[in-house]
């Protein structure tokens, strides 16, 4: 009888050329944790603008048909491709720098997508960061009207 893989659900990532080798090794992380990935781009080292990939990360994040919601983008720093990713309506994109950001962006901003720094966050950092990220609910309550203050700016 043939095993059915199961999976925790489809993470969205995407990155710049600065970003390129974390994002690989953060992929390749995720698959053998259990989750499915679809990568938004770049596809390769070469220069390309990182406001087109955290527009797409952003969206495909978003769509309904992705029941986890969750997304990943990497640029140099990280600081660029985040505030590009909140423009898109719907997102709250968090840099991070550590687990314990990483734990407080869900629990009390229930943040939908996360930035790393290609250039600034090492490897096992960042393994860490996005094994927060994915694991941590957000609380609601108390925290639920401060998230919708931050959705209905404009």
């Amino acid at each position: 009888m043939a095993t059915i893989a199961t999976t925790k659900g489809t993470v969205i990532i995407g990155s710049d050329h600065g970003g390129f080798d974390l994002k690989i090794q953060i992929v390749e992380h995720l698959k053998t944790i259990g989750y499915q990935v679809h990568d938004v781009g770049c596809h390769q080292p070469e220069r390309c603008d990182y406001p087109d990939i955290a527009a797409l990360a952003g969206k495909a994040t978003l769509d309904s048909s992705n029941t986890l919601q969750r997304g990943i983008v990497v640029c140099g720093s990280g600081i660029g491709i985040s505030i590009a990713a909140n423009k898109v309506p719907g997102v709250r994109c968090a840099l991070l720098h550590d687990h314990y950001g990483a734990v407080m962006c869900r629990k009390h901003n229930n943040a939908n997508m996360i930035a790393l720094g290609g250039r600034t966050t090492g490897v096992e950092i960042a393994k860490e960061i996005v094994d927060a990220f994915l694991s941590t609910e957000f609380e609601g309550g108390r925290h639920e009207g401060r998230v919708g203050k931050i959705m209905s700016i404009c």
